[in-house]
């Protein structure tokens, strides 16, 4: 893999109105249906992105769907009903989300699975109290400011709430680089060790 190939797009900070879906246990395949992981590219997965759910059966739009809707336009961040991205360990998932326009998502339980390939990726899965993703669900479009080196979400009334994330997989999120990328980052200085480690021999 290339250099290139292991560079996302850095995750400092998202500032962002909030798109709702509330329903529970959304799965990997409601995110991208499996007939659409036959490509190993990510542009343009973000058309399919929810495509069973986002069209009807004529493929036209389905204005009821909440990320069809004009006041989801531009939206970043997604809060989901529990258990999102549960099922199937697809990487699909978060490139197709990612290639949508969303940054971050944010639920009351994340899948273990569908967590680790959004922060190698570059999507932000974060992990709130219930009380406060409800509070979310119920007041869709709010505007919410995500630090990610703070690791807290504010609300537009100055509440702010932690959420757990990862030391390194933070580091890798606002230095724009996935796990390779990062070690590749560090070439010098695992050279320059090595000619020590040579040297002492």
């Amino acid at each position: 893999m290339s250099a290139e190939a292991s560079t996302t797009q850095a995750v400092t900070r998202v500032r962002s109105r909030t798109v709702c879906l509330p329903d529970a246990n959304i799965d990997t395949d409601r995110i991208i249906p499996a007939r659409f992981l036959t490509t190993t590219t990510r542009a343009g997965l973000g058309t399919v992105a929810f495509n069973d759910w986002r069209y009807r059966e004529d493929g036209t739009p389905d204005p009821e769907f909440a990320l069809n809707r004009p006041e989801a336009q531009g939206a970043q961040i997604l809060v989901a009903g529990r258990n999102f991205g549960c099922g199937s360990s697809r990487e699909h998932a978060p490139w197709a989300l990612l290639d949508f326009g969303l940054r971050a998502v944010i639920s009351a339980e994340i899948a273990d699975i569908f967590r680790s390939n959004s922060l190698k990726n570059g999507l932000l899965p974060i992990v709130l109290d219930a009380a406060v993703v409800d509070e979310l669900l119920a007041n869709p479009g709010i505007e919410l400011d995500i630090d990610v080196a703070a690791s807290t979400v504010t609300l537009p009334d100055g509440r702010s709430f932690a959420f757990p994330i990862d030391g390194f997989a933070r580091t890798c999120l606002l230095e724009g680089v996935d796990q390779l990328g990062y070690l590749l980052k560090q070439s010098s200085a695992i050279q320059s060790f090595e000619e020590q480690r040579c040297h002492a021999r």
